[in-house]
């Protein structure tokens, strides 16, 4: 049976590291917007070029655009045993659009699975974040902490916090996460499909929790 999946999980809930995994271990690909979007540019393809103009110009692509594109994706020959969708939809609006789109190529959506994590733990995990300014090496504070506080153990190099870790960034991306795409946890509850994951633990207990959700 084919696995089509929508994953959902807040900025720093792991769910890309998550994703990777189900791509090893089930063989279908990823589906994110971004990357499809980037290459429909770098290729030049019709959908790409319309894309550029409005990304040129500081605009944010239409949904219409970015479905024409997902629709691209899925019928590429390696989604015909199923796909992983990362970063789309977005709010109840882009899901309501896919549904249909989905529903006319008889390819609906078997699950969507929320990697769910508390928002102390995530904004622990994002504004913990130290970066090595020599050799990029990454610690947490509170997870991963460097032996001194301010020096990579690698290297020796500085650390600082990037701007994008920085508290009221994070409150920031995690409150636009909420507002926008919490309701879609509602959204596909209703139509039967919504597993949730806690998203606490080792990486392989995830990743065991996430394969028993999608049975």
């Amino acid at each position: 049976m084919a696995m089509r999946i929508v994953l959902l999980g807040a900025p720093g809930a792991g769910k890309g590291t998550q994703a990777k995994m189900l791509i090893e271990k089930f063989k279908v690909p990823q589906i994110s917007t971004g990357d499809i979007l980037r290459k429909a540019v770098a290729d030049g393809t019709p959908l790409g070029k319309e894309a550029k103009v409005i990304m040129d110009s500081g605009g944010l692509v239409s949904d219409k655009i970015v479905l024409g594109l997902v629709e691209d994706r899925v019928k590429q020959p390696d989604c015909k045993a199923g796909f992983i969708l990362d970063g789309f939809p977005r709010n109840t609006a882009q899901a309501e659009n896919l549904d249909k789109l989905l529903a006319g190529m008889n390819m609906p959506l078997t699950t969507a699975l929320e990697v769910d994590v508390d928002k102390s733990e995530l904004l622990k995990r994002l504004t913990g974040r130290r970066t090595c300014k020599g050799c990029q090496q990454m610690y947490n504070i509170y997870f991963s902490p460097p032996k001194k506080e301010t020096a990579c153990d690698k290297c020796g190099g500085a650390l600082f916090q990037r701007d994008d870790d920085k508290e009221e960034t994070i409150k920031k991306r995690l409150d636009v996460y909420d507002t926008q795409t919490a309701p879609l946890i509602d959204y596909y509850s209703k139509k039967g499909i919504m597993k949730s994951v806690k998203g606490v633990g080792s990486i392989d207990d995830i990743f065991k929790k996430v394969v028993a959700a999608l049975g």
